[in-house]
Parts: C-alpha cells; sequence; structure tokens
C-alpha cells in the first residue's frame, strides 16, 4: 500500500505594510536615479542613499540592482503597453487612433522618468527587456496593427503602413519626454507648452489618417 503524503506546504505569506511600503521607497529612487543616470550610471549605494536605507537593508529586499531594474521594467511595460491594448475594433476608427495618440501624450507629460528608463534600456540593445518585448509587446503589436490594417482597407483610415504609423506615433509622442531638457529650453512655460504640443500632434495625425 503506498504510503500517502501528509506533509502540508504553508501558503506563501503576504508582505507586511512596512514591506509594501520599503519597496515602493526603493522603486521611486532607482525610478529618479535610473532615468538620469542609466542603469550603468546608477549604484546600490546611490539607490540605499536615495531611499534612506542602508544598503543591507535594500538587498533584504532587492538582491541586485538589475533585480530593482527588471522589476521597474516590468511594471512600466505593463502601464506603457496599456493604451495600446485598448484600441477597440468595434470604435470609430479615427476616435479610437486619437484617443492612442491623446493617451500617450499624457503619458509623456505625467511620467517622463518611466519614458526615459524605458527609451535606456531599448537604446542598449533592451538586455533585461528582450524576453519581454518578444512575449508580451510582439503579440499585442501584430493583433493591433491587424486591425489599423483592417480599417484602412475599409477606407476609414488613410492607407499606410499599420506598423510604421505605431513606430511613428512612439516617436513623436515619446520625444515630449524624452527630450523635455531641450524642449524646455526652446519653448519655456509648461502648461502653454502642453497644452500646444497635444493639439499640434493630435491635428497633424488626423490629416494624416483621413482618408
Amino acid at each position: 500500500m503506498a504510503k500517502r503524503n501528509t506533509e502540508v506546504t504553508e501558503p506563501a505569506r503576504k508582505p507586511s505594510r512596512i514591506q509594501v511600503e520599503n519597496r515602493k521607497r526603493i522603486l521611486e529612487a532607482a525610478l529618479e536615479l535610473f532615468s538620469k543616470h542609466g542603469f550603468r550610471g546608477t549604484t546600490l549605494d546611490q539607490i540605499a542613499s536615495a531611499c534612506g536605507m542602508h544598503k543591507p537593508n535594500l538587498i533584504y529586499y532587492y538582491e541586485s540592482k538589475e533585480a530593482i531594474h527588471v522589476d521597474l521594467l516590468n511594471t512600466l511595460m505593463t502601464e506603457w503597453l496599456s493604451p495600446l491594448n485598448a484600441l477597440d475594433p468595434d470604435g470609430d476608427p479615427m476616435e479610437e487612433m486619437l484617443r492612442y495618440i491623446r493617451r500617450k501624450m499624457e503619458m509623456s507629460r505625467l511620467y517622463p522618468r518611466e519614458s526615459r528608463l524605458f527609451a535606456n534600456e531599448i537604446v542598449q540593445g533592451a538586455p533585461r527587456m528582450l524576453p519581454h518585448l518578444e512575449a508580451t509587446l510582439k503579440p499585442l503589436f501584430d493583433q493591433q496593427c491587424g486591425i489599423v490594417n483592417t480599417w484602412m482597407h475599409a477606407g476609414k483610415l488613410a492607407t499606410m503602413h499599420p506598423a510604421h504609423l505605431i513606430f511613428s506615433i512612439w516617436a513623436v509622442t515619446q520625444h515630449y519626454a524624452d527630450f523635455d531638457a531641450q524642449i524646455s529650453v526652446l519653448l519655456p512655460g509648461d502648461d502653454k507648452r502642453a497644452r500646444g504640443a497635444e493639439q499640434f500632434v493630435e491635428e497633424m495625425f488626423r490629416k494624416l489618417l483621413s482618408p
């Protein structure tokens, strides 16, 4: 008669409120440093100092600088892809595209550090994000390009290469985050600059997309 396994596996403990808050402090400090200095230019000592922790305490939560960076990038990818994921194949094509562009402009305005973090990773060849890009971004990108292509073939949007259209939207909208230091010198005045940029970009793509 086979012996029954009576061992009980204890459920994983949920992190305490303090643990959750400390992780948030670490990620916030790391985001600020990574967005300014890049992955290579940031150290664990700098992150520990910025979040008010001793280095051994920080390592209790994250064993390495890379682990912090990957956690930030994974969180960012979920947020960054949400506007593209929200394209509704049954919606009005022009309004769906303009809503996507507005959301991308809003994200560049509200999350410039996250945009620079992502851009720095891609410029370096995506050493920590490549599997995520292949497994998550590629299928979504192909699916949404198919939706845009269907709208174009139906005569509801001007005909062009859907992938290059999305690349262009990314390039234009994220420019306002990644090159904010340059823009703030050339066009001073935050509120006025933001409104002007959003109106210009929306009108430019409306003209481009009109059949």
